[in-house]
């Protein structure tokens, strides 16, 4: 009997007679075509005889194994080895390449190769890039470190110069400097870690002063135009501001027999006035005093004489009326005193005596001030006073009873 497999052969009955091989279909192979031939594997259950089909390209044989998957070459994958492993790209005729991501990362795209997930702050198509806000040192070698700028005073990015070992902030923002804009710029300074614009009114000139202020605490530098202050925001003293309100003009005017001069001074002002005075009567208001000596300027502005000597025209009035009210109220308090002194001796208690032959008589007796002692009127060594009541004058001659 041929005996041949019902699966593998073409007939069960058919066979060589001589050597009794059986008639094999595609993909079976042996006496009785019950084993699958090379590129053909069993399937699991039915045991029919599958082709591997792998990928001639991926795979370094055409044999696979009982489950059907291909033997790969390096950098591929897949059951019939038809694409790329992790780590690998654009699968060819002869094998995958492998990514190029400079050890940043283990993937790319399979067709075009591109890292995918770049690691320790890379970026770019093959992770040669430093992200942003980082740049690349060369110890360790490539690696990414973070830049010391901070996103408040730069753009947040830096990168090393030819030469230099220490980064360097691309762009510092307005107000701030240095290498990692970590410093206020001139006309800046710092307020709790911010750099704040320097408040000086206008006043100061940054030629002259190019800090305009000191970095630590803002205070203003070189004050111009007589201005004072910790922002120059008053006039220096002797100095006052003009009507406008705008300009520190000099207050300079005296009012005495000798000649001076008088000079205002503002920032916008192009010349000087100056002009002499004669002799000053002290009683003249500060309209005479200007109608007297007019006063021009460049700006058309109130000159400072007039309203300096209104001001010293004020003090010397005041003090006149002060000197004035002291000399009266002490005048007053003298004749108020003298008076009272001449009142006292006007008023005092007195005797009327009336003087007879052998004796003196007092008809009355005057007191002009309540409870006044009687006994101060006589004196006291010759006179004295009985017990009945009795006034007895003593005289070096006669003694006399009353």
């Amino acid at each position: 009997l041929c005996n041949c497999s019902s699966v593998g052969s073409a007939s069960v009955a058919e066979c060589n007679r001589t050597t009794g091989q059986c008639r094999c279909l595609a993909g079976y192979v042996g006496l009785r075509c019950e084993s699958c031939a090379h590129g053909f594997y069993p399937e699991q259950g039915t045991h029919l005889c599958q082709p591997c089909a792998c990928n001639p390209s991926g795979s370094s044989s055409a044999q696979c194994d009982h489950s059907g998957k291909c033997q790969c070459k390096v950098g591929v994958t897949g059951l019939k080895c038809d694409w790329c492993s992790e780590g690998y790209y654009r699968f060819n005729e002869t094998t995958c390449e492998p990514c190029q991501c400079n050890n940043h990362s283990q993937t790319c795209n399979s067709s075009t190769g591109t890292c995918l997930n770049c690691q320790e702050n890379t970026e770019g198509n093959h992770c040669e890039l430093c992200k942003e806000g980082f740049y690349r040192t060369a110890h360790p070698a490539h690696a990414c470190q973070r830049c010391p700028c901070s996103i408040v005073a730069s753009t947040g990015t830096c990168s090393i110069q030819p030469g230099e070992a220490v980064p360097r902030c691309d762009r510092c923002r307005t107000g701030y400097t240095g290498l990692n804009c970590n410093q206020c710029d001139k006309g800046y300074y710092n307020s709790d870690s911010i750099c704040v614009r320097c408040k000086c009114n206008g006043n100061v000139d940054p030629a002259r002063s190019p800090s305009v202020c000191r970095p630590d605490s803002g205070e203003c530098i070189g004050c111009l135009y007589h201005t004072a202050g910790f922002h120059c925001e008053r006039c220096e003293e002797g100095y006052a501001k003009d009507p406008e309100g705008t300009n520190c003009t000099r207050k300079e005017a005296t009012l005495g027999p000798e000649q001076r001069e008088f000079t205002t001074s503002a920032p916008n002002a192009t010349k000087a006035t100056s002009f002499s005075t004669a002799v000053l009567n002290s009683t003249l208001s500060p309209t005479t005093l200007q109608t007297i000596f007019p006063i021009s300027s460049s700006d058309n502005s109130t000159s400072a004489f007039a309203d300096v000597s209104w001001t010293q025209f004020n003090i010397i009035i005041l003090t006149v009326i002060i000197i004035v009210v002291v000399l009266l109220m002490g005048f007053v308090g003298a004749v108020y005193m003298y008076r009272e002194y001449q009142n006292r001796k006007l008023n005092a208690p007195f005797w009327t005596i009336e003087l007879k032959e052998d004796n003196i008589s007092f008809s009355s007796y005057h007191d002009s001030i309540p409870n006044a002692d009687v006994s101060g009127l006589l004196e006291d060594d010759g006179n004295e006073v009985a017990p009945n009541g009795q006034l007895t004058l003593t005289t070096p001659m006669h003694n006399y009873k009353a």
